[in-house]
């Protein structure tokens, strides 16, 4: 069975308060509930975790090779300023997939740049939550 490490970065610990009409609804804690559910039904186990801070992501990150065989990765806000998380990334044997809620390229000029993509298997945004279902997906259509 395949292990996923889903890992949402800074602010999505809010999500069902901060700004609902770009974010949805739903809080984070249901956002996972559905996750480990999707992966269930997929053949997969599917884990998850949360940080506000640089550094703890990075360690999310270097254990997760132990661990999975694979990250969907949501850098939140870092996705645009992290070279750390970009290094971090390309620092481990497994594959990692960024999604995001909303289309990066759809809104300010300075989320149109993500500097955790290159070192990514690929990057799937503007789907709402669904883009953590399509990440999972396009995961282990890598895997197989």
């Amino acid at each position: 069975m395949n292990q996923i490490l889903v890992l949402h970065g800074p602010n999505l610990n809010l999500l069902g308060k901060r700004e609902p009409k770009l974010y949805g609804e739903n809080g984070l804690e249901k956002l996972n509930q559905d996750l480990i559910r999707y992966g269930q039904e997929k053949g997969a186990q599917v884990s998850t975790n949360q940080s506000n801070i640089e550094g703890e992501l990075i360690n999310y990150l270097h254990d997760a090779e132990k661990k999975y065989h694979g990250v969907v990765f949501n850098p939140g806000g870092y996705t645009h300023t992290s070279i750390a998380l970009h290094d971090a990334v390309k620092a481990i044997s497994i594959p990692v997939v960024e999604v995001h809620i909303t289309n990066i390229l759809g809104r300010e000029e300075f989320r149109h740049i993500s500097l955790i993509a290159p070192a990514c298997k690929g990057s799937i945004s503007g789907f709402g939550v669904k883009s953590y279902l399509l990440g999972i997906d396009a995961l282990l259509h890598d895997l197989e």
